[in-house]
């Protein structure tokens, strides 16, 4: 039987920490952990003394977003319902490759060379979703 989906934290008995969208498989009394989109967030310091925090996959493996986990492979689980972690974990998922800044601000990646505020970079995407574009107007 399947439970419902909620976002949490795991540690793993590698030492690794996920954050995921997580959903419970009973499977006979083995329950079995699916995780959704596992990412890896990282809180880092930018040289100018702002604290932001990097989000990437946790296994890079293109084509594949659902992975399976054992309970004996987990230390801890714990739900997540911060609302701006799970922002951030929606906005990766959504827009790739995003530094998030803890001050307000967004970082976007070195590709896109911006440093601009979180209204800002949010009426820029929605622009960029709505004209259908690949890749960012030059500021």
């Amino acid at each position: 039987m399947m439970g419902d989906e909620f976002h949490a934290v795991l540690k793993l008995i590698t030492g690794e920490e996920i954050f995921a969208l997580v959903s419970v498989d009973e499977n006979d009394g083995d329950s079995i952990i699916m995780l959704s989109n596992p990412v890896i967030m990282k809180m880092l310091s930018s040289p100018a003394g702002g604290k932001y925090v990097k989000v990437k996959p946790w296994l890079e493996l293109p084509d594949q977003d659902l992975f399976l986990i054992k309970y004996d492979k987990i230390i801890t689980m714990s739900e997540v319902t911060d609302e701006q972690m799970i922002m951030f974990y929606t906005r990766y998922l959504n827009e790739d490759d995003i530094d998030i800044e803890l001050d307000g601000q967004v970082t976007l990646n070195n590709k896109m060379g911006l440093l601009t505020t979180v209204d800002d970079a949010r009426e820029s995407l929605e622009n960029i979703f709505k004209n259908n574009i690949d890749k960012p107007n030059n500021p």
